[in-house]
């Protein structure tokens, strides 16, 4: 069964798409500018808000816009797996120059067909286009979860396992 909010925001960008309102930007192109998609191909800046995730308040990482990030379970340190319209309904955060601002982890920059992709702690970051500043939706979803300060670094390119606190329950 698909998840509803999916559904839905895939409905949503078969409409935009149907009216010529996809860009680069929105599908996560290189080419795409923070204003369009909440990620940039120059400069980002990843840093800590506080957030509700999945009933408890959570210090989380965000963008330079307050979209929360999240990390793709299968990705590798190496490799992302989002592609197609996965992709479009997950857009990679891009930056050639990427920040921290609050966290303690290590930034990096992968080179992939998203183009500049940052990571944290060799997690590829992703934003959910459903998502607003300070509103967590993609949590668990289609294996997205909500990236943290305290994520734990992968360095391999295999397949992270144990990344999630088990505390947190995720």
């Amino acid at each position: 069964m698909r998840h509803p909010k999916l559904l839905i925001a895939g409905i949503g960008l078969a409409a935009v798409a149907a009216v010529g309102g996809i860009t680069a930007a929105a599908a996560g192109g290189p080419s795409a500018s923070s204003a369009t998609a909440g990620h940039s191909a120059t400069a980002a800046t990843v840093r800590t808000a506080s957030a509700t995730v999945g009933g408890k308040t959570e210090t989380i990482l965000v963008n330079s816009g307050g979209l929360p990030l999240y990390f793709y379970r299968p990705d590798t340190a190496a490799k992302s797996f989002v592609t197609g319209g996965v992709a479009a309904l997950w857009p990679p955060l891009t930056s050639a120059a990427p920040t921290a601002a609050g966290a303690s982890g290590k930034l990096a920059v992968v080179n992939d067909a998203h183009g500049h992709q940052v990571a944290y702690n060799g997690h590829l970051l992703y934003t959910f286009i459903s998502d607003h500043a300070g509103q967590v939706t993609g949590q668990g979803v289609q294996n997205f979860f909500v990236a943290t300060p305290g994520l734990t670094p992968i360095t391999s390119s295999s397949a992270p396992t144990g990344t999630v606190p088990a505390a947190h329950g995720y």
